[in-house]
């Protein structure tokens, strides 16, 4: 399509259902965007749709009405077990999301019945659910989905009720494929019937999206929608009403940045973003102690029930901070997010996209604000011209308190504060080795000390990044952290006990070896080495005795007092005896032979 522009739902070329156009204006929808107005139309008309858009410009609805009006328009209604749609997504938390904008189109339609499977939830309660309730529109994980259709012997026939699918939609496709879904997706369609209609969403059009496109769609219509003015121009993929601020700080400056910028706009809704699991559990800690006054959250992917109940939770407040990775990147709409702060630079140039753009949703303003150290200051270029996405630089917020010395603190007094914060430390800097743009976030530029200071760490953890280096200007604290205790009394009862049984363990291997060093087959071999030392230096003595070889070879040789000493049998004195004796026998034998001579003459 060359030319799209949005206007009222009633100027569709196919009319939508009066429900649906009431619910519209309950939800304060009046007009389409551009997404909307150039998908609808092409999914009623039967057709594949591969479409890309600016993260926030309204894609959830593009395919939940096309959804809603194609099964309404089926000549046989759909039966309780009848799967009608299926919406795959790649998260938990825009899961939930979707099948919440979806109820509210289904809730005129008592006939349609939907259904959430995603992770966190006991799949025998989700398999219960459909067989008692039934799934005509289903929204789930890939892995979840997938593993349903492995349930025959739990008495759900997945495979049989797909068979009268209609649509079947994969958001955020782009993200599917990033997070590893691609063989979990071709599973899926294994089952899936051809003929239906398919759609793909994505804010980015990747080669791998590409791929996918031409396996799973027929004859696709491409739309990719940009927005208008500046960005129509340079196909920027930020929303235009965005806002997009730098700030360059150094490494052990950037922490009290953020608390001084979190604590000057309390009234305000923020997502903060980080790189890894862990220092979202650590930072998180150190906000809610050092920001006052305001409900700060955590959420990451490591965490398997309590997501959703948070995501729902943050959703509802006015103001509020939530701590979080880049699960909470893509899709994601939390109502007036004031400003998205990304502490960490993501691991890759697309996700600071999909992060800037979970604030400016759909025609709203918001702010979005980067910190950079020195050294990363040229990824501002790269963004400007990779990204289409510039950004203003910010300046230092001006007298900005001290709170490092604090957070040290906190780690000396409670052990989950200090494991925390090395945890947080070690996984940064393995994060930061696999960063994408990797000739601007070098490793070896890293300044490790002002690194580990901005992380408040007591002393610098064991870890192959930085053995045989050396770090004047970070001073570890004078004591002993294996003695820091942990606040919560249980854990620190179970710390004990453990110390001791380690101890216990340690004093049993350790009298082990020394037993081992008494060992008497060993001490024997000893003594068998000793003697022989002694006998090759009786030999060389004897060697230069009166006594000729030949006659103390035939000697030794008769006595067989070598053969004796060597297996043990005799001792050394016994052994002296014996040469004593044999010398008086050889004197005897020297006698005799001289008298006989004699005796012959």
């Amino acid at each position: 399509m060359e030319h799209v522009t949005e206007g009222s739902w009633e100027s569709l070329p196919v009319p939508l259902h009066p429900q649906v156009l009431s619910v519209l204006r309950e939800l304060g929808f009046p007009y389409m965007t551009p997404v909307q107005s150039a998908t609808i139309p092409l999914f009623m008309k039967n057709k594949d749709v591969a479409a890309e858009a600016v993260t926030g410009s309204g894609k959830t609805l593009a395919f939940v009405i096309p959804i809603v009006e194609i099964l309404l328009r089926r000549e046989e209604k759909l039966k309780k077990s009848q799967v009608g749609a299926i919406i795959i997504t790649p998260t938990r938390e825009l899961a939930v999301q979707i099948e919440e904008v979806l109820s509210h189109f289904t809730k005129p339609f008592p006939q349609f019945s939907q259904i959430l499977w995603i992770g966190g939830r006991n799949p025998g309660e989700d398999v219960a659910r459909f067989k008692e309730l039934g799934g005509n529109i289903i929204v789930a994980t890939p892995g979840r989905l997938e593993d349903m259709f492995r349930r025959k012997a739990e008495g759900l026939d997945l495979a049989s009720c797909v068979r009268s699918l209609e649509v079947l939609v994969l958001d955020e496709a782009d993200r599917l494929l990033d997070m590893g879904f691609e063989t979990s997706i071709n599973t899926i369609l294994e089952f899936l019937p051809k003929q239906r209609r398919t759609g793909l969403f994505s804010a980015t059009q990747t080669q791998e999206v590409e791929n996918l496109v031409r396996a799973g769609l027929r004859n696709p219509v491409r739309i990719s929608v940009k927005e208008k003015g500046v960005a129509a121009s340079s196909t920027q993929k930020t929303p235009s009403r965005l806002e997009n601020h730098y700030m360059v700080c150094k490494a052990d400056e950037k922490f009290n940045q953020l608390v001084h910028f979190l604590r000057n706009h309390k009234q305000e809704k923020h997502l903060v973003f980080f790189s890894t699991c862990a220092c979202v559990e650590y930072y998180g800690k150190a906000l809610e102690a050092l920001v006052k006054g305001v409900k700060i959250m955590c959420i990451h992917g490591k965490m398997k029930y309590k997501r959703n109940k948070i995501f729902m939770e943050f959703r509802k407040l006015q103001s509020g901070i939530l701590v979080c990775t880049d699960v909470m990147a893509r899709g994601i709409d939390i109502p007036e997010v004031n400003w998205v702060l990304q502490y960490d630079p993501p691991s890759n140039a697309s996700a600071f996209v999909h992060r800037c753009g979970r604030t400016a949703r759909i025609g709203h303003g918001g702010s979005a604000l980067v910190f950079l150290l020195p050294m990363e200051e040229s990824y501002i270029n790269f963004l400007a011209i990779n990204q289409k996405c510039p950004l203003q630089e910010m300046k230092l917020q001006k007298n900005t308190a001290d709170l490092l010395p604090k957070l040290k603190a906190m780690a000396l007094a409670d052990r989950a504060v200090f494991e925390k914060g090395m945890k947080a430390f070690v996984s940064y800097v393995q994060a930061y080795a696999k960063h994408e743009c990797n000739l601007i976030f070098r490793l070896k530029d890293l300044d490790f000390a002002s690194l580990a200071r901005g992380f408040a760490l007591l002393r610098m953890p064991k870890m192959p990044e930085l053995r045989g280096k050396q770090f004047p200007d970070f001073v570890p604290v004078d004591v002993n952290t294996d003695t820091i205790p942990f606040k919560d009394k249980i854990r620190e009862k179970q710390r004990q006990k453990q110390l001791l049984e380690q101890q216990r363990k340690e004093k049993t291997e350790n009298d082990g070896r020394r037993k081992f060093i008494k060992n008497k087959a060993w001490s024997k071999q000893k003594a068998k080495k000793e003697k022989k030392k002694k006998l090759n230096e009786k030999r060389k003595r004897e060697e230069g005795s009166d006594v000729e070889d030949e006659d103390m070879e035939e000697l030794l040789n008769d006595t067989r007092l070598l053969k004796k000493l060597k297996k043990g049998k005799i001792t050394e004195e016994e052994f002296e005896k014996g040469l004593l004796t044999s010398g008086k026998r050889l004197t005897n034998k020297a006698d005799l032979q001289i008298s006989d001579v004699e005796d012959d003459c």
